[in-house]
């Protein structure tokens, strides 16, 4: 494996320099732990940031407050590399950095916490991308650097619009990076497409529910019969898309469907009929034909319940990807990189921390207690031949992650570092998700994978740049898996209209400001009364 370049070498030292600095950002954001579509206080350091290093940043990109759409150009021609930031949080996943479950003090104890997590995702991202703007700017290479704030990743929510409005046209090659328990990069296997819709149910004339001539005498309106009303609608829509998940599509492919229900009447028990409620439904698989056919059956599910119950239903977006398109050009000068950056590596201070850990649980403590694959690069091939061994030969998408969409308009690449993950005492023991959150929140666990991407990142833009010819053969590799580019014969066009509008104004769990100071949007148990008795 060759050495780096001149200019390469120059990013890694940069990014080697200012550690400290990315370091504490992403503990910030960590720390901040927003949820999907709500991530105000994160986007605001990022915008913050990036236009104190000379970005150009347009603020709620796409009608999304909590987006932004960054760019950084000197000099003509050159290429348009761009990348992306995500920065949310997962509801009932609050945890302090402490080797014990403990969720964060002094909010509620089922807040959002970072899982993945996304704070390690975002920051590795801009420290790559910044190390790429400053040795370009020292040498006054031409070129473009796009930088995207993609906020609700948990829902797949911000790519698709970006997509659709057009912001990732005229882009050359994009890099997609995630937290991951591997250090590799993927190959043809690409993820799979997620689509999401809320549906609401809305009583809005329960006085028609039934013939008032029939009625022996005239009643009050409390003890007048009643349609069965929005709650009753949300009842039945669960169940009935329970019942009729078995009969949407054969158990191949690896296809999920999941419910969240937003909005479930106004806290009543008078005996009337409850007005409003919602249910956002989710799923994934691994092509478009088989979501269309699942969204089919919720559709008519939503319209029976509703004749059935006396009410109104209506369905909004949430988001609908495509599935990922893969660059093999693109996996392997990106590779190339990361092997040249090498493997993580953990200090004592993590091994420390990853023991009390253990002991916390009753595992006898490890001299590494950290997952083997953790520290170690695993080749693009070993890694689809891991995904593969699961999957019939026709498949080649599993799971969902809407960078997909990135994949449509420019070359694209996935790269993985490692999140930190604790070896297991034997093959059937899981640990529990607070001791991988805790972990999430931890320098000195975090930091090793976080600084290997953000390398790789830099020195892959850089080799991009260095060499057009490797740039171009993975430029004509998407046209040809296109069909001729963006438009071509086989290309995929956004799935949702240019004119969508984000769903941000919905009922998504957030963080509140109220006469007690910051609040989880459900108020905070009173500390003695709690939930109230345990059963």
């Amino acid at each position: 494996m060759s050495s780096f370049s001149a200019h390469q070498a120059e990013a890694v030292a940069w990014i080697d320099v200012n550690r400290k600095r990315f370091s504490d950002f992403n503990l910030k954001i960590w720390n901040f732990a927003e949820p999907a579509w709500r991530e105000y206080k994160s986007a605001c350091a990022y915008i913050e940031l990036l236009r104190g290093d000379g970005w150009q940043v347009e603020e709620g990109s796409g009608g999304m407050p909590t987006a932004f759409a960054a760019a950084w150009s000197q000099g003509k021609g050159g290429p348009v590399l761009g990348g992306y930031a995500e920065y949310d949080a997962v509801p009932g996943n609050s945890q302090a950095i402490v080797p014990r479950r403990a969720p964060r003090e002094g909010l509620h104890p089922w807040t959002a916490g970072h899982t993945d997590p996304h704070s390690q995702l975002g920051t590795t991202a801009l420290t790559g991308m910044l190390a790429t703007k400053a040795v370009m700017q020292k040498h006054n290479i031409p070129g473009t650097l796009r930088f995207f704030g993609e906020p609700a990743e948990k829902v797949c929510g911000s790519k698709p619009v970006h997509a659709a409005k057009g912001y990732f046209d005229g882009c050359d090659a994009f890099i997609s990076y995630h937290p991951h328990a591997t250090n590799t990069v993927a190959a043809e296997t690409q993820s799979g497409a997620y689509w999401s819709l809320v549906v609401t149910f809305e009583t809005l004339s329960p006085e028609t529910w039934i013939d008032k001539t029939l009625l022996p005498i005239r009643t009050s309106a409390h003890a007048a019969a009643r349609c069965p009303g929005a709650i009753d609608a949300l009842c039945l829509m669960y169940t009935t898309t329970k019942y009729t998940k078995e009969a949407m599509y054969p158990h191949t492919g690896a296809w999920t469907l999941n419910e969240f229900i937003m909005v479930g009447g106004d806290a009543t028990s008078d005996n009337l009929p409850p007005r409003l409620s919602q249910i956002q439904y989710s799923w994934r698989s691994p092509s478009l034909a088989v979501q269309q056919q699942i969204h089919r059956v919720l559709a008519a599910n939503a319209k029976q319940v509703a004749d059935m119950t006396g009410c109104q239903a209506s369905i909004r977006w949430v988001t609908k990807t495509r599935v990922g398109l893969p660059n093999a050009k693109m996996t392997e000068v990106t590779w190339r990189n990361l092997q040249r950056v090498g493997a993580p590596k953990f200090d004592d201070e993590a091994k420390a921390f990853a023991r009390e850990i253990q002991k916390t649980l009753g595992i006898q403590p490890m001299d590494n207690p950290f997952a083997y694959e953790n520290e170690r690069l695993v080749p693009p091939e070993e890694y689809e031949a891991r995904q593969r061994s699961a999957l019939p030969p026709s498949q080649f998408h599993i799971g969902a992650d809407d960078y997909v969409d990135y994949t449509w308009h420019a070359p694209t690449v996935r790269l993985f570092t490692m999140r930190p993950a604790l070896r297991v005492p034997n093959d059937a023991y899981e640990y529990p998700a607070w001791a991988r959150n805790a972990l999430g929140g931890l320098p000195a666990a975090i930091d090793p994978g976080l600084f290997v991407g953000a390398k790789t990142i830099a020195t892959t833009f850089l080799d991009l740049i260095e060499h057009p010819a490797d740039l171009e053969a993975a430029k004509a590799e998407f046209r040809k898996r296109t069909g001729g580019g963006v438009g071509g014969s086989k290309w995929v066009a956004p799935l949702l209209p240019r004119d969508f509008i984000a769903p941000v104004d919905l009922r998504w769990p957030e963080y509140v400001t109220t006469p007690r100071g910051e609040e989880w949007w459900i108020p905070t148990p009173n500390a003695k009364a709690g939930f109230g008795e345990k059963l």
